[in-house]
């Protein structure tokens, strides 16, 4: 009764969760557009203006559990609100930075903010939002991350164009000050479930971010200004591993209960996301390649093909928490990843065929399946989930979503580099880009098919679980 008395309340409370998912999602893409112009201004190099970018994708995932954590212990409302107060602050930091150095550092504490809004708002929901319309409310929040992603590139480019790149933070700043004002007036007041007297766990929040931060330089290959190379960082991170999980084991109250990470429902979840971020991520980075090289477009041109994707999983996301509702979780989750297997198979195939019609129709089957997948696995997971335990699922499910978007930038284009042999990818001829994209993006199918493996092994748990 008293979720159903939020409810009827609802229009100032998913504005302002659905505001926190976009505006998280459009610090990260806004900034991408602004990247020349601070080479120009900072007289810095593309490896040096890219920690812009990485800084803040880094600190999101190295944070996003503990902010989880941090609102159920403290109350997701107080964090949510110091989170957007906090990336307001980082925005105006941004925006009035001397030097590339200031600026990289506002970034990561803008970032910190951002792991907040991108984990709270998907636990926030479980909590003050009916379960028969959960579902609803997951794909919206969906679309407002495919809307802040499609959105930033286009609006950055028109904001830094006029008034100049701190205009991009000055904008995000003020829409950071409107969200906070409408989320203290729009979310009500809920005790928060867990009991903030018991303290958080420190020490393992310390090596689970030192084990995340590692892994992450790894995967994008950064060396911050350090003379090592980039896979020797699996040496710390190994290491740190250990030592969190020595300490999850050991602590009274763990960060991450070792127990939650033994039900199969979970991690299969988890490894499902990882590797639909991954997917996900391979389309945006290895597509432009082939638009550009194989198929002989230019900038704009590709630039317009490839946002089809953000738009189609933008009109797609609500619609897809609707069948979720309507239909169940496991149904929707299945139909998602068999739909977009198909249509990695047919972003294999179609291209050659069809062109650039071929590249479109595959991009607008494959993303609506991505939507229908993850309305149905965040709703799967947060249906499940404990009270007290909502905002670090929540938290574990961006983390895992971060991981697979990292390893779909690095691993995937990989491979696709390594099919062309040799010869860089400029130099090569359009018939062998086009081989190497086929080849890339059936390794993609078959790693849709190991989720939908893991979707069967995770409903199997559910069942036995049930039976007894």
């Amino acid at each position: 009764m008293k979720k159903q008395m939020i409810w009827t309340g609802s229009t100032g409370l998913l504005l302002a969760l659905a505001g926190s998912i976009l505006l998280a999602s459009l610090g990260t893409s806004i900034v991408t557009v602004a990247l020349p112009a601070l080479s120009r201004v900072f007289s810095a190099g593309v490896q040096q203006v890219q920690w812009v970018v990485l800084a803040y994708l880094l600190a999101v995932t190295v944070t996003i559990v503990l902010a989880g954590r941090l609102g159920d212990l403290y109350g997701q409302r107080r964090v949510l609100l110091t989170g957007l107060a906090l990336f307001t602050l980082a925005s105006a930091l941004c925006a009035g930075a001397p030097g590339l150095g200031w600026l990289v550092v506002a970034r990561a504490l803008q970032g910190l903010a951002a792991a907040i809004l991108m984990s709270l708002p998907l636990s926030m929901a479980k909590g003050l939002v009916p379960k028969a319309r959960l579902g609803t409310v997951m794909g919206l929040m969906g679309a407002m991350s495919a809307i802040g992603t499609a959105l930033g590139p286009s609006l950055g480019g028109v904001v830094i164009g006029a008034l100049g790149w701190r205009a991009a933070f000055v904008l995000l700043g003020l829409a950071g000050l409107g969200l906070w004002v409408l989320a203290l007036r729009g979310i009500p007041k809920v005790k928060a479930a867990g009991d903030s007297a018991q303290g958080m766990d420190w020490a393992g929040s310390v090596w689970l971010s030192i084990t995340l931060l590692c892994f992450s330089l790894l995967a994008t290959g950064g060396k911050v200004g350090l003379a090592i190379q980039p896979w020797m960082w699996l040496i710390p991170g190994v290491v740190s591993l250990w030592l969190f999980i020595r300490t999850e084991r050991q602590a009274a109250r763990p960060l991450v209960p070792v127990a939650l990470l033994g039900e199969r429902a979970l991690v299969s979840s988890l490894s499902m996301n990882l590797l639909v971020g991954a997917i996900m991520m391979s389309t945006l980075v290895v597509g432009p390649f082939f638009l550009f090289f194989g198929l002989g477009l230019k900038e704009a041109e590709t630039g317009m093909v490839m946002a089809m994707g953000p738009l189609a999983a933008a009109l797609s996301g609500v619609p897809a928490g609707r069948i979720t509702d309507r239909f169940g979780v496991h149904r929707t989750l299945m139909l998602g990843l068999l739909q977009s297997g198909m249509g990695l198979c047919c972003f294999a195939i179609f291209p050659h065929f069809m062109g650039v019609a071929g590249y479109v129709i595959a991009l607008v089957l494959i993303t609506p399946g991505f939507q229908l997948f993850m309305a149905a696995n965040n709703t799967a997971v947060m249906a499940r989930a404990a009270e007290e335990h909502k905002g670090l699922l929540s938290g574990l499910l961006g983390l895992s979503r971060n991981l697979g978007f990292m390893a779909g930038a690095s691993l995937l284009p990989l491979v696709f580099a390594s099919l062309l042999g040799d010869q860089v990818v400029a130099d090569s001829s359009a018939q062998a880009i086009s081989r190497a994209f086929s080849i890339t993006f059936l390794i993609a199918a078959g790693l849709c098919v190991l989720a939908i493996v893991l979707a069967w092994w995770g409903r199997s748990s559910q069942r036995a679980s049930a039976s007894c």
